[in-house]
């Protein structure tokens, strides 16, 4: 039923608007605390919801699984999934790894990644996240966690040079109350969080929500708990045949988002960089090459 890319948590929200008010009120009870809500008994599962156990009977039929047993195992894959350490995801890879060379084997993997994500992505959303950050009015800040810490420093540097008004937030956790301090209401903030969820990032979501700050999300296809705060998510496939999770389509899409920004804002963007070449040139940054010697 689900696969990398499919998750029961997209089931449940593509079958969404088929359901009965009933099932609308499980599958919210199940959104809400995604997936440690369904995995206690049928009838433990019915009483959070407030419930019958037939509606859950029905309701998990009704998403194509053949019963609770089966529905139930696949939250378990899928927590598995977000909870695997590099050593898991490692033996995993190893245990059925085929016999060709590792960069084959690599990008294949990170071939059908792209492949897998792009036909998930929701253009009007990639459009809207767009559209938020060229809007110069707003201040844009940028977050990650251990690992993706570095993907959002990444898009940071390339945005202050499209646009005014950006920040990269300090990976000293105790310094976060004071950006929440500048955010107002119609900031964008970016935030980088992969499985193995770091609780921080969720609650710096959960306040920047609270004050009206706008959130974008990249995740995996399991999905960060920022998820639920944030008004565009990028569910990215991120499986490779390593101990780490592959940050290629990540990237890809952060890229894309770049081009999609400077396109839009070009004119704007041309004279912020003629302006910074002139202070790189006036600040000998980047080496010259000497002239060679002409010929006397």
């Amino acid at each position: 039923m689900t696969s990398q890319t499919q998750t029961v948590l997209d089931v449940i929200r593509l079958h969404y608007d088929g359901l009965t008010p009933a099932e609308k009120k499980l599958a919210e009870s199940l959104i809400d605390n995604y997936p440690m809500s369904g995995l206690g008994s049928i009838t433990a599962t019915a009483d959070n919801a407030g419930v019958s156990t037939p509606t859950v009977a029905r309701m998990v039929q009704k998403l194509g699984y053949k019963g609770y047993p089966e529905f139930q195992a696949h939250l378990h894959q899928d927590l598995e999934a977000t909870i695997s350490s590099p050593i898991a995801k490692h033996d995993r890879w190893t245990a059925g790894a085929p016999t060709a060379h590792i960069l084959n084997r690599f990008a294949d993997a990170l071939t059908e990644n792209l492949r897998a994500t792009l036909s998930t992505i929701d253009v009007a959303s990639f459009d809207g996240a767009a559209d938020l950050l060229r809007d110069d009015k707003r201040s844009i800040y940028f977050v990650g966690g251990r690992i993706t810490g570095a993907l959002a420093d990444y898009f940071f540097t390339h945005m202050q040079v499209i646009r005014p008004k950006t920040t990269l937030i300090s990976t000293n956790r105790s310094s976060w109350p004071q950006y929440l301090l500048n955010m107002s209401a119609g900031d964008v903030l970016v935030i980088f969080d992969i499985r193995r969820y770091e609780q921080e990032l969720a609650t710096l979501a959960e306040a920047a929500a609270a004050s009206g700050v706008i959130i974008i999300l990249f995740t995996d296809v399991w999905a960060s708990p920022v998820a639920r705060h944030a008004r565009h998510v990028f569910k990215v496939a991120i499986e490779a045949p390593s101990a780490w999770d592959s940050s290629v389509v990540t990237l890809f899409t952060v890229e894309a988002l770049i081009e999609a920004v400077q396109s839009a804002t070009w004119e704007r963007t041309r004279e912020r960089m003629n302006s910074l070449e002139a202070l790189f040139e006036r600040s000998r940054l980047f080496r010259r090459p000497e002239p060679k010697d002409r010929d006397k």
